[in-house]
């Protein structure tokens, strides 16, 4: 089948289109033609041989991916061949095929298309049980979002919204406040130019932020720390900044934070059935247009070493897909 291919850990730029086996199927698993595949960091950080999940070379990167199901196992309920799914995948998603878990595969409405389904689940799922079980947001508490026009942070404003929240969004630009905006971020702050910190008390009357969803890390972490109530509570997604903070305890003594480090990717095994409820609502939500997916750029397959630079480059919003060659004809 044809792929892109990871023959060397040697990061994106060694990346090529080649055949690779069709992948075996497991008890548990459903096949499906891959029509779009969400382009995530991870992606790039597999590539490298840098991430968590370290597969056997050759391999096809892609975590995440859409199209229709043509296989299932015996032992699977609840799927057919011919629904039209999305899914998350430990790797492969890049490909012509993908074999996924059953429990990882979701079934999407006839008004979602491949392009939007291919960069819903990861991000939307994130934030989701982020939001709700994690940071357990309340209607009416304050939310800061950071790099909130990216994958995780655009989906954390809408959630943080429809969970009844005042969000403030931080991004880098007017472009990027903008798309924060349009997706319902009541107060903006660009990190580029304005104090996080200050900023935040101006915008909540000296108060603080509630909760903070912070995918960032570094600097945005740090003011975080300054820019909370007493009681606050920070979520720690990710370090896009490149920088791992280093928690003085002595601000979460003082002012009684509580820091909550979260992986969703391991919630797909500990909770599955925490996983398939936040779908649940989540695809009732986009059906009833309380979420819309924000995909800025969509490549097709063999233009994955610019769809990963594009990411690498923060020149997109909100999620980055590519198509396979039967995507692309079908778009």
């Amino acid at each position: 089948m044809r792929a892109v291919v990871c023959s060397k850990f040697e990061g994106p730029d060694a990346l090529q289109i080649g055949d690779l086996p069709a992948p075996d199927m497991p008890a548990g698993y459903v096949r499906i033609a891959v029509r779009a595949a969400g382009v995530n960091f991870a992606d790039t950080l597999m590539a490298a041989g840098k991430y968590q999940v370290k597969p056997q070379l050759p391999f096809a990167p892609g975590l995440e991916v859409a199209g229709f199901i043509t296989e299932i196992s015996s032992d699977v309920n609840g799927l057919a061949v011919g629904d039209r799914v999305m899914a998350c995948v430990d790797y492969g998603g890049f490909a012509e095929e993908a074999v996924a878990r059953a429990s990882d595969t979701y079934v999407i409405p006839d008004s979602m298309t491949f392009v939007e389904a291919a960069g819903f689940p990861i991000v939307y799922g994130t934030s989701h049980i982020g939001l709700k079980h994690k940071l357990n947001l309340q209607a009416g508490e304050t939310l800061l979002v950071h790099g909130a026009a990216g994958g995780v942070g655009l989906t954390a404003v809408e959630i943080g919204k429809a969970l009844g929240a005042k969000v403030i969004a931080t991004a880098g630009g007017a472009e990027k406040l903008a798309v924060a905006e349009r997706y319902g971020a009541d107060a903006l702050i660009d990190y580029r130019t304005e104090d996080i910190r200050e900023r935040v008390k101006a915008l909540t009357d000296g108060r603080g932020a509630d909760a903070v969803y912070d995918p960032v890390g570094g600097s945005a972490f740090d003011a975080s720390l300054r820019a909370t109530v007493q009681l606050g509570r920070i979520l720690v997604v990710g370090f896009a900044s490149g920088t791992v903070p280093q928690i003085p305890a002595n601000i979460l003594l003082v002012k009684n934070l509580t820091i909550i480090g979260y992986y969703w990717g391991a919630h797909r095994i500990l909770d599955p059935a925490l996983v398939n409820e936040s779908f649940a609502e989540l695809l009732a939500w986009f059906e009833a247009g309380k979420i819309k997916p924000h995909v800025s750029h969509v490549f097709a397959m063999d233009e994955i070493g610019e769809a990963m630079s594009t990411i690498l480059q923060r020149k997109s919003t909100g999620k980055v897909v590519v198509l396979t060659e039967s995507g692309a004809q079908e778009a």
